[in-house]
């Protein structure tokens, strides 16, 4: 399982998941109406280490952070 974990104003509790690679995570969330829509603008850490490929392979254990844009001080 993969935990996914959605940081700062994403209103969503954690959830564990049997996925892959990132790629497949997106295609989980762009059906979830409570993150859709942070998709295009979040970055993503795994293991917290930021990533850039959808094609990023995951592993049992993995944590995944969707990290919404903030701005503040």
């Amino acid at each position: 399982m993969v935990k996914i974990e959605f940081l700062g104003p994403i209103d969503k509790d954690d959830m564990n998941l049997d996925i892959k690679d990132l790629q497949e995570l997106s295609l989980i969330l762009q059906n979830d109406s409570d993150v859709s829509s942070w998709l295009a603008s979040c970055a993503v850490a795994v293991n917290d280490t930021l990533v850039s490929s959808k094609s990023f392979e995951l592993k049992d254990g993995d944590k995944v952070s969707l990290l919404p844009p903030v701005c503040g001080g």
